[in-house]
């Protein structure tokens, strides 16, 4: 990895720039160059968000990305807007839970995660945000899975119920894109 580029995408209140953040800082604890760049809707609760978070091994020269290695998204409308905008050979990252649909793009890793069924099995369907992110992780290993889990026991330490749940939903997430990701090599070998 020289640099990698990713969109995170949903309503306001879906924790959409909590995980950008939690990769972002993970990012920075592994020593990488990182960019974190929020957008928010007019409306912040129920409207468009999005952010875009750049990790790279160099300095990065432009904060603005147009056309990342990856977007996850977490709504039909996000859905939309940025699967056109992934470059050739990149993943999509799909709430599957939300999102009825699948790309017509063939030129794209799709890994379609039931978010909100796993949260609400795990016990909290405030953590959709951590599916998604263990699943972007685990399908290109940007920054490793054992970092993240110390980035949440960071931000989360104080909250221990909330951590066992978030490190229980982030290892689903994860190990779901790997079994894809696997599923797929082994189908088409």
């Amino acid at each position: 990895m020289s640099q990698y580029e990713v969109t995170w995408a949903g309503f306001g209140g879906q924790g959409v720039m909590v995980a950008g953040q939690l990769l972002a800082y993970t990012g920075i604890a592994e020593g990488k160059q990182i960019v974190w760049i929020p957008s928010y809707g007019p409306e912040m609760r129920g409207g468009t968000a999005y952010c875009t978070v750049v990790v790279s091994d160099r300095r990065i020269g432009s904060p603005i990305i147009r056309f990342p290695q990856a977007a996850v998204v977490f709504n039909r409308p996000s859905f939309d807007k940025f699967t056109p905008t992934i470059k050739p050979g990149g993943l999509l990252v799909v709430n599957s839970s939300l999102i009825d649909v699948t790309t017509e793009r063939d030129d794209l890793t799709e890994i379609l995660v039931p978010a909100n069924q796993m949260a609400m099995e795990a016990g909290s369907p405030k953590v959709v945000n951590i599916a998604m992110l263990g699943a972007f992780i685990g399908a290109c290993e940007i920054v490793s899975l054992d970092n993240v889990k110390k980035t949440l026991e960071d931000k989360l330490g104080k909250k221990k119920d909330l951590l066992g749940i978030n490190m229980k939903i982030l290892q689903a997430g994860y190990d779901l894109a790997k079994n894809t990701i696997a599923g797929r090599a082994t189908s088409e070998s």
